[in-house]
């Protein structure tokens, strides 16, 4: 393999619906600062049905190219249709580096991508870099259970491929201004493997999508129970926020696994994290650690949270909590 006919950066973009995923916004972001370090162009991968209408808008996050596939086929998502479509566009195009969205839809087609075009996968990474040295992909990732972080490398095969989760990386602020092309690709399809076919689609509407809340009131093995709980709802009622949850919490069934932060969870950065309860094993930590302020409320003041805490409060939570909803009432009358 000559590595030298690879260049540019692939993203996926998903689509659900026709509606743009923020996580693709988010690679777009990450890619842009990857290509700007090798010198190259970041190309957008958009697939669906009747969708031309939106592809301009990913220029606006950072896209030069968006590479537009629309086809019936594509319409809904199905893990042949589409691996056909982004392996042909990968031998085609040969891109150094592509990257897809740890989604349910990411995590089922990278890892079939990567098998087609015969590369590696680096999946549920947390960080992106480019090595200085060589200008080879970086990709870090948690393993052993959180235990330690894994910088993966595929210095012999192209392209170099991750999957991100949702909220790790920031997408740029849209630039209306920014000029790039939009070019509409063909996609030969073998009909003959596609082998699934989507019949229904049913829907389980979500409450709430904790990753968009600007304040999260979050409790851990600490607040105990629903009742617990109750005492959090009623702060996060008062601060306009969210409750959220570690997994322990998941794991007793006081609360839905949608509210969990951590990485078998969610990752979320909001303007506010409080942390109620929550010792702070590196398994959570690394889906909040990006918040912008940190608040945490615990009995032990040894406990890990409060190393990434930018304030903690040693107490319980079980009186601490009911008297700042109490003063946060009195201060917003």
């Amino acid at each position: 393999m000559n590595k030298e006919e690879y260049k540019n950066i692939f993203v996926f973009v998903e689509q659900r619906e026709g509606k743009i995923q923020n996580v693709g916004l988010e690679l777009l972001g990450k890619a842009r600062e990857l290509a700007d370090n090798l010198g190259q162009e970041v190309h957008a991968l958009f697939l669906g049905h009747n969708i031309k209408s939106q592809a301009q808008a990913l220029i606006a996050y950072g896209a030069d190219k968006v590479l537009l596939v629309e086809d019936e086929c594509l319409a809904v998502y199905t893990t042949e249709a589409y691996t056909q479509a982004i392996a042909q566009l990968i031998n085609d195009k040969k891109p150094s580096i592509v990257l897809i969205g740890s989604t349910t839809i990411g995590r089922d087609l990278g890892p079939r991508v990567s098998a087609r075009v015969n590369t590696g996968l680096t999946a549920d990474c947390t960080k992106l870099e480019i090595n200085e040295e060589d200008k080879e992909l970086w990709s870090t990732r948690p393993a052993f259970g959180g235990n330690l972080m894994a910088t993966i490398v595929c210095p012999n095969h192209r392209p170099q491929m991750s999957t991100v989760r949702p909220g790790v990386m920031q997408k740029m602020a849209e630039d209306t201004s920014r000029k790039g092309e939009v070019i509409e690709e063909k996609i030969n399809f073998n009909k003959d493997k596609f082998k699934v076919k989507v019949l229904e689609t049913v829907k389980k509407e979500s409450k709430v999508d904790i990753t968009d809340a600007k304040i999260l009131i979050s409790g851990g093995r600490g607040v105990a129970n629903k009742e617990g709980f109750k005492k959090l709802e009623d702060l996060a009622g008062v601060l306009k926020g969210e409750v959220s949850s570690s997994r322990a919490m998941v794991d007793a069934g006081v609360i839905d696994h949608e509210r969990q932060v951590g990485q078998t969870g969610k990752t979320v950065r909001p303007d506010l994290y409080m942390a109620c309860g929550i010792s702070g094993a590196i398994q959570h930590i690394a889906g909040m650690e990006s918040s912008e302020y940190i608040v945490a409320i615990n009995k032990d003041k040894f406990a890990p949270i409060m190393q990434v805490a930018d304030l903690g409060i040693v107490g319980d939570l079980h009186k601490i909590v009911p008297m700042l909803t109490e003063r946060l009432k009195a201060e917003m009358k």
